[in-house]
């Protein structure tokens, strides 16, 4: 085979597991969040679909659409609150259930009865449950 139809087939195989996906959800299905890592970086986004209370940060003056429910942040940085419409399709997602205590990619998520509480390498972090949503 020659060299060069080697290093693309090498190109090809090494780009395809550059990054993981995966997903999991509390089991009341209420919080559900993507994981993705990276070799260099991984992100978490979290979305509480049913909650009450003020949410955790203001809502910025653009922001038009739901505020409120969707937590993002990378394993190193702080957490931003994002201004999205809410999806509220409950299929698909690996249950954490509560009591678990999940460490990936940067991140520490534990499950309990109380909420979903997740932080990442450097301590920035957020709780999220119906009634409280707290942003650290």
């Amino acid at each position: 085979m020659p060299r060069f139809l080697i290093s693309i087939v090498f190109t090809l195989f090494a780009s395809a597991s550059v990054a993981d996906v995966w997903t999991f959800e509390t089991p009341s299905e209420n919080i559900q969040c993507v994981v993705g890592q990276s070799p260099d970086t991984s992100d978490l986004t979290c979305t509480i679909i049913e909650r009450t209370g003020a949410p955790a940060l203001p809502r910025p003056a653009e922001c038009q659409s739901d505020w409120g429910h969707d937590f993002f942040m990378t394993n190193q940085g702080a957490v931003r609150m994002l201004c999205q419409p809410v999806n509220r399709n409950r299929d698909g997602f690996d249950q954490a259930d509560y009591g678990v205590t999940g460490r990936f990619g940067g991140f520490v998520c534990h499950s309990s009865k109380k909420g979903l509480e997740c932080k990442n390498e450097v301590g920035h972090g957020f709780f999220l449950s119906r009634a409280v949503q707290k942003v650290f």
